[in-house]
């Protein structure tokens, strides 16, 4: 909701400005995209890395 204010605000005082930001936010969102997927891909892999540490662990405790 405030970022929607503040662009309303932005469109009031600099119309150019308010447009060019419609225009470049899809792009730049588009650019940015693949380094999102990365990073989850990278978080996945770490997780899957600390539950192979703590498998054993669990184990054990299960048994004891």
């Amino acid at each position: 909701m405030a970022g929607f204010l503040l662009f309303c605000i932005l469109a009031v005082l600099c119309w150019p400005l308010a447009l060019l930001a419609l225009i470049l936010f899809p792009i730049v969102w588009l650019l940015l995209l693949p380094l999102k997927l990365l990073g989850m891909a990278i978080t996945g892999v770490f997780e899957l890395i600390g539950a192979l540490f703590l498998l054993p662990a669990k184990i054990v405790k299960a048994i004891l």
